[in-house]
């Protein structure tokens, strides 16, 4: 059985560097304001992935009302998401995501993102697709006043010959 999910998230650019996208810390003269590091990318694709498992969103899961979240690395909140995923049985086939920034340029370090985003998923890196758009300078995007990203995953659920689930990606 196959799953696809569906994951968005949008952030305030706020003054005082640096940035964090995809787990990798990018020089800009700005940050993404949040209750936790604010990384759009990973919490798109922490929403993705619950969403494909039918396991609600980052939200219900870390709710931004839990002091315990406050500056939390969304890279630990990612492999938490997974790994729910992964209790139900599903393993990842790939991820596509888009970031929508103005500046700064994402082109630069997308393979450090995917390799990023890779690593804290135990998957390779061939999983992993990420696209950069600007906003044409239209809209809060493109006035450089926020950041978006939006994700789509493709889980697959892991079966043994036996009929039993299998929570491992390999």
């Amino acid at each position: 059985m196959m799953r696809i999910g569906l994951g968005y998230d949008s952030h305030r650019l706020v003054p005082g560097g640096p940035l964090r996208i995809g787990g990798t810390q990018i020089p800009f003269d700005k940050h993404l304001d949040g209750h936790s590091d604010a990384d759009v990318l990973l919490h798109a694709v922490s929403d993705a992935l619950l969403g494909a498992a039918a396991l609600g969103d980052i939200g219900h899961w870390f709710p931004d009302t839990d002091p315990a979240n406050q500056n939390k690395d969304s890279g630990e909140l990612l492999v938490a998401c997974y790994e729910k995923v992964r209790q139900q049985g599903y393993q990842l086939v790939n991820i596509d995501c888009v970031v929508h920034a103005q500046h700064p340029k994402i082109g630069p370090h997308r393979e450090e993102i995917r390799g990023r985003i890779a690593d804290l998923l135990e998957v390779n890196i061939g999983c992993i697709s990420v696209k950069a758009k600007t906003g044409e300078g239209l809209g809060p995007v493109g006035r450089g006043e926020m950041i978006q990203a939006q994700c789509a995953v493709l889980l697959q659920a892991v079966t043994m010959g036996t009929g039993e689930t299998e929570n491992r990606t390999e």
